[in-house]
């Protein structure tokens, strides 16, 4: 019994292993018709691209280098991926590679294309092009004399730069406007100073962050420490703010969440996907926060305040954001030529994208002045009191204001700024209301 048992075990492991072998040589069959079905693909379609260029380069009333067509053929490939994907010729890869320390002026503002078409995400505060009056969502559609259609966003921005104290005529076309406007820019070196902050009132932080530069999260985490007896609620401002460095946009979400996802990085391969989540050793506030965000709100920005809704840990004020939240990475092909690739999309903690969609406020608030109507005959005491002190004092010959006195104004956010700001006027009664809710 035990020889029947032992010889019946014996064939069925042999029949296993059998199985087993035909198995894995059926697996390999099928995988190896799979294998050359694709690189007869791939054949098939390059002898049709080589096919294409020799007949161009035989009929073409222009007569064009081999070197030419390949050039013009990636630049159409890579600029048919996506916005942000293009081929770098030696020129533009040059272009790339220069320095921002270099000797060279700028007008101060960011580009992206927006449904094809060469738009500023926003202009970064006190620089020439803020001071021109350039606004976010404005269409650029000549630089000089020269028109923007068909070029990328590398060829735009190599053309605004130049020597500083130059001059430069942007033709753009603004949404509202019956023809299109000319601005006239003289070019600058530009210095960035990202974060600045006031108060409104007695107890709320008003924080604005014009870029992500390597300083955010150190002078934001300053800022609310310096006030952080007095603070009992926070605006962030980050409207026509263009992005920057990812690690300081979440570096920036963990001061305000202790726990969860910020962000998440995904891409084809293994190495492009990524997560990036908050620590509860880095949250420094539980305060009630608004962000005011609008179509300039680009790339990291859109990260800290989609990450932030996602967490119920703000409401967000204003209008729809740019929706840009894709990846890029420089790929060289020669030493002298490169190309520009998506190799990823960023993803809220919620799963949703922000690429191309853009995070929508909470509620939204178009930009303008608050309208008000004010008594003439109504004078309060207070005021009449004040009124008097001032004519007194220009009987005694006293300044009525001192030099403190004007610089501590620069720090505080009053009445009269709020009605020309209806969005920040919206943030402050929210933000009111959720302290006194908070209690």
């Amino acid at each position: 019994m035990k020889n029947k048992k032992f010889i019946t075990l014996g064939f069925f492991s042999v029949a296993l292993s059998f199985s087993l072998v035909l198995s894995t040589t059926l697996f390999a069959k099928d995988a190896t018709p799979k294998k050359e079905s694709t690189e007869a693909s791939r054949l098939e379609a390059l002898s049709k691209f080589t096919k294409v260029l020799g007949i161009v380069e035989e009929y073409d009333v222009d007569k064009v280098t081999i070197e030419e067509l390949i050039d013009k053929a990636l630049k159409g490939m890579m600029e048919n991926l996506d916005a942000h994907s293009n081929y770098l010729t030696e020129k533009d890869y040059k272009r790339l590679q220069v320095q921002t320390s270099g000797e060279f002026g700028g007008l101060g503002i960011t580009v992206g294309m927006k449904d094809g078409a060469l738009t500023v995400i926003s202009p970064i505060d006190g620089t020439p092009a803020d001071k021109a009056g350039l606004k976010a969502g404005d269409i650029i559609l000549k630089i000089n004399d020269k028109s923007t259609l068909g070029m990328t966003i590398d060829e735009a921005v190599s053309i605004m730069r130049g020597k500083v104290g130059t001059p430069i005529d942007l033709t753009i076309v603004r949404e509202g406007e019956s023809k299109p406007l000319s601005i006239h820019i003289v070019r600058d070196i530009i210095k960035i100073e990202s974060v600045h902050t006031k108060t409104v009132g007695k107890d709320i932080l008003y924080i604005r962050v014009s870029s992500f530069d390597q300083k955010v999260v150190n002078d934001v985490k300053k800022a609310i420490k310096k006030k952080k007896a007095t603070t009992k609620g926070i605006i962030l401002d980050l409207r026509n703010n263009p992005g920057g460095l990812l690690d300081q946009a979440v570096g920036l979400v963990d001061l305000f969440v202790d726990k969860g996802v910020i962000v998440s990085q995904k891409g084809r391969r293994e190495v492009e996907t990524k997560e990036y989540s908050a620590h509860i050793s880095n949250t420094i506030t539980d305060v009630p926060v608004v962000v005011l965000v609008n179509g300039g709100s680009a790339s990291a920005s859109e990260i800290v305040s989609g990450a932030l809704q996602d967490h119920k840990r703000a409401v967000l004020v204003g209008e729809k954001t740019f929706g840009k939240g894709s990846v890029q990475v420089v790929l060289p092909i020669t030493k002298t030529e490169a190309i520009k690739l998506t190799i990823a999309r960023y993803y809220l903690p919620s799963g949703r994208t922000i690429q191309a969609l853009g995070v929508t406020p909470d509620i939204e608030v178009l930009p303008g002045e608050l309208k008000t109507f004010k008594n003439e005959f109504a004078l309060k005491e207070a005021d009449l009191k004040q009124h008097l002190e001032k004519e007194l004092a220009k009987v005694d010959g006293k300044k009525s204001e001192t030099k403190e006195d004007k610089k501590d104004k620069k720090d505080i956010i009053t009445p009269k700024m709020l009605e020309k700001d209806v969005q920040l006027k919206e943030g402050v009664d929210i933000i009111k209301a959720l302290i006194i809710t908070k209690g």
